[in-house]
């Protein structure tokens, strides 16, 4: 469960540090040429022409040559010492980094441990370690192992309360247990998602990889995709409430590309598509309800070749921006729904869609087509006789 990776990681980590003897040679004259670059900026600021020759020195000057002479081997002196004294510095840092790694790799053995035993108890314990490691993490690489596992945890096969057995009550606590261990790990991806990034426990900007997972409720509610890959691809939305209400997606990538949305309620309520890439392609809606009661005003929102044949999918939304692409998608049943939508800006184009136009779209048969909202493309076949 991503213990490789991790090992694979840290033990790419090393100090890599230039030998002594070329650094003092590039230090010195790197010295050398600011030197003589203040000098002879000084000299043209002074307008200087030349140097008045001296037949004799007097002990005055002799004295500032003897001044001189051990103001340059002092200088020498204090440009070896900072080269050892910043040597010294990152070899230190280095092996605190590497003490930090081998506890954070104890810590997370013991936690990946947690997360296979046989109770859901143990297992949320080792849930709560391992968000524990990665807000704890002395690097980004290792912050990122720790999400990867939590992740990987949620793509391991797992029936849903659909597919339970009847009248087996040991099945269904079974399943219980680990809904929670479930539900629990989306609670608080959701959690760091609505940091702001520059709060130090924040996860935006890294990657989440829920390919294939089955969702039959959770709460995504309020989280922000500001970057780095999210995937939620073949994902299936079986039942219950999958809430990202209030969700931001302002940049980096999401895909839900060849999810599927067989039950439940999936709310987009008061999202925000405002930037980045968004994918739904190849995406099927045969169940359950989906509503983007949502804001378009950025970025790309792609539903090519989406499949929405069941189910209630509502566009109760405001385009006022970006790119909201159909190109392909299919409308071969009821229950898609774009009344209430408000198109203002952007680009809305389902001009190569095919199947039956939902509904807000175009008045009923034998009316003719009202002007079309600017950026609002239909196909011609969904363009009623007369019109």
């Amino acid at each position: 469960m991503g213990v490789p990776t991790f090992r694979r990681r840290t033990e790419r980590r090393g100090l890599r540090l230039w030998p002594v003897g070329p650094v003092l040679v590039l230090a010195f004259t790197v010295a050398l040429l600011v030197a003589a670059a203040v000098f002879f900026a000084g000299w043209d600021l002074l307008e200087a022409r030349e140097l008045r020759p001296e037949r004799q020195i007097d002990s005055k000057t002799l004295f500032d040559l003897v001044k001189l002479s051990f103001g340059v081997v002092a200088g020498a002196g204090a440009l070896v010492a900072l080269v050892v004294a910043y040597r010294r510095q990152r070899v230190d840092e280095d092996g605190a980094l590497r003490d930090a790694t081998r506890l954070h790799t104890e810590r997370f053995t013991t936690a990946v441990a947690q997360l296979g035993a046989e109770s859901a108890a143990v297992r949320l314990g080792g849930v709560h370690a391992l968000a524990g490691l990665a807000d704890d993490a002395p690097t980004r690489d290792l912050r990122q192992t720790c999400i990867d596992v939590l992740c990987a945890y949620l793509r391991l096969p797992y029936t849903a309360e659909t597919d339970l057995p009847a009248d087996d009550p040991a099945a269904r606590h079974t399943y219980l247990a680990l809904r929670e261990v479930r539900h629990t790990i989306i609670r608080l991806i959701r959690d760091h998602l609505q940091l702001v990034p520059e709060r130090p426990h924040s996860w935006q900007g890294l990657d989440f990889d829920f390919t294939g997972v089955t969702f039959d409720g959770g709460d995504l509610s309020g989280v922000v995709f500001s970057g780095g890959t999210v995937s939620f691809g073949g994902a299936e939305f079986t039942g219950g409430t999958v809430h990202f209400d209030g969700a931001r997606f302002s940049g980096g990538t999401v895909h839900f590309g060849a999810a599927r949305f067989t039950g439940g309620t999936v709310p987009f309520s008061g999202a925000e598509f405002s930037g980045g890439t968004v994918h739904f392609g190849a995406a099927r809606f045969t169940g359950g309800g989906v509503y983007f009661n949502a804001e378009f005003t950025g970025g790309t929102v792609d539903f090519r070749e989406a499949h929405f044949t069941g189910g209630r999918v509502s566009f109760n939304a405001e385009f006022t921006g970006g790119t909201v692409s159909f190109h392909g998608a299919e409308f071969t049943g009821g229950g898609v729904d774009f009344r209430g939508a408000e198109f203002t800006g952007g680009t809305v184009d389902l001009s190569q869609a095919n199947g039956v136009a939902p509904e807000g779209l175009v008045p009923s048969s034998g009316r003719p087509l009202p002007p079309l909202p600017t950026g609002l493309n239909l196909p011609p076949a969904w363009y009623p006789a007369g019109s």
